[in-house]
């Protein structure tokens, strides 16, 4: 339930649309591109970035037939125009749903927002349900505004009214201009943006003011589950600072959001199992980058867990997230 696709082309929107920030891709050799911004080199992927059938030939040896599928971060354009923004989200949009219409057996998909202009991704949010999407990817934080803030109530209510399943990923890390050397963005500042988005939602009361919306959090919630301690101690010695827009423990909220199951630990998986119930875990990979779980569940078949905890992470909880039907896909 955790897997990312882009087009295999894009267009050059910084000559489009005049300034910079975009991502193009320069297919410099077979099989293989690489993502740049303006002149500097973000990333090489390899065509199971953007190839259905290469991805499902590749699943195959995990024993996995169906992959929910969702932007890269870096494509989400927050930074940009709004306008510009919602034309960027609509191509991404498009392209996942024209994937799922041909492969409807082995890809379902979640759209992208134009999360700077909660209104435009508002009425994005209708369109996404028109062309069989059923939920979205948004980014931790939103140009470093946090999800609990008032004026994104509007997304999480057309989420609600249109059953549309929410992931919530990590992005824009906060300290990387100081956090240049040893890949530390990634390591130590995705699991902290995990933790604050959570936070952000769970102490602005965010679930209770949408009680059906659905929330999965990337990377079995970052920092959160491991630092719940903490971040219940803090609520209970300084309320004034911490209960002040929610007056709910932290820990109430555990087993009301799913988190997926990518901890590359089973002693942490055990914790978060312990913590959330099987049916709040999904199977998370983060396919096809290699920071994500690429021997798709192979520790989680390791662990002895009991069959019916293993079918819940494998699929169960997945299915409940998305509200969909396991005859659908057989």
């Amino acid at each position: 339930m955790h897997t990312h696709i882009m087009p295999k082309n894009l267009p050059d929107w910084e000559a489009k649309f005049g300034y910079d920030g975009f991502i193009r891709l320069d297919h410099h050799r077979k099989s293989w591109a690489r993502m740049m911004q303006g002149d500097k080199f973000f990333r090489e992927i390899n065509e199971n970035c953007w190839d259905p059938n290469v991805r499902i030939d590749e699943y195959k040896a995990f024993n996995t037939s169906v992959q929910v599928v969702c932007t890269i971060p870096v494509l989400f354009a927050y930074f940009a125009k709004p306008e510009h923004g919602l034309e960027v989200a609509k191509y991404l949009n498009d392209d996942i749903a024209e994937l799922i219409k041909k492969y409807p057996k082995n890809y379902i998909g979640l759209g992208t927002l134009p999360m700077q202009s909660p209104d435009l991704a508002v009425k994005e949010l209708y369109r996404i349900k028109e062309i069989g999407l059923v939920g979205v990817q948004i980014g931790s934080n939103i140009e470093n505004k946090n999800l609990h803030e008032p004026e994104f109530y509007p997304i999480w209510d057309a989420c609600e009214k249109l059953d549309l399943a929410v992931l919530v990923h990590p992005w824009n890390m906060m300290g990387s201009k100081h956090m240049g050397r040893y890949w530390l963005p990634w390591l130590v500042g995705m699991p902290a943006e995990t933790s604050r988005a959570m936070c952000s939602m769970i102490f602005g009361g965010v679930f209770d003011k949408y009680p059906k919306l659905r929330v999965n959090f990337c990377h079995a919630s970052g920092s959160f589950m491991a630092t719940l301690g903490r971040i219940e101690h803090g609520f209970n010695c300084r309320p004034d600072l911490v209960a002040i827009d929610n007056p709910i423990n932290p820990r109430e909220y555990c087993g009301k959001f799913w988190v997926d199951c990518i901890t590359h630990d089973p002693l942490m998986l055990e914790y978060i199992l312990k913590m959330q119930g099987p049916k709040r875990v999904t199977l998370g990979s983060d396919y096809p980058f290699p920071l994500g779980d690429l021997e798709i569940g192979a520790f989680i078949n390791d662990m002895n867990l009991d069959y019916e905890v293993v079918n819940d992470i494998f699929c169960n909880s997945t299915l409940e997230w998305l509200n969909l039907k396991r005859e659908q896909f057989l």
